[in-house]
């Protein structure tokens, strides 16, 4: 894709919306604890996680952090396709963005869905976006 997109000078667009706890619902305050990119042009969906309950742990101490981590890896087994993961893996990637970005009044919420483009692969904003917005 990288290479197509540097001969033709074309770029790759893309949507992201950052994973999010809230610990406190009614509160509205979020700790960020991953990101989600959808780029449906080069059939790529990515969702990179914070899952090491240590870290989880020291952000949001108030949650059932081995359950956060578990519901986590779950949406990034979706978000790759893992059949094991339920039916919803079986869809095609706009399906199993929209599915993963949708308005929930649970612990765990996607914030909202921005767009972007990039020249190179969509993985490596995957990594940029989780970085900048969760960070290590």
């Amino acid at each position: 894709m990288s290479e197509l997109a540097t001969a033709t000078g074309a770029r790759t667009a893309y949507d992201f919306a950052v994973l999010r706890v809230v610990p406190h619902p009614h509160l509205g305050t979020f700790v960020p604890v991953g990101v989600l990119v959808h780029a449906r042009r080069a059939g790529f969906l990515g969702l990179a996680a914070l899952t090491d309950e240590a870290a989880l742990a020291a952000r949001v101490p108030t949650v059932d952090v081995p359950l956060l981590a578990r519901y986590l890896a779950v949406l990034q087994r979706v978000a790759a396709g893992d059949a094991s993961a339920g039916p919803i893996a079986l869809a095609p990637t706009s399906e199993r963005f929209h599915w993963l970005t949708a308005p929930r009044s649970d612990v765990l919420q996607a914030g909202p869905v921005h767009e972007g483009t990039c020249d190179g692969e969509p993985a490596h904003v995957l990594g940029r976006l989780f970085a900048e917005y969760v960070g290590r």
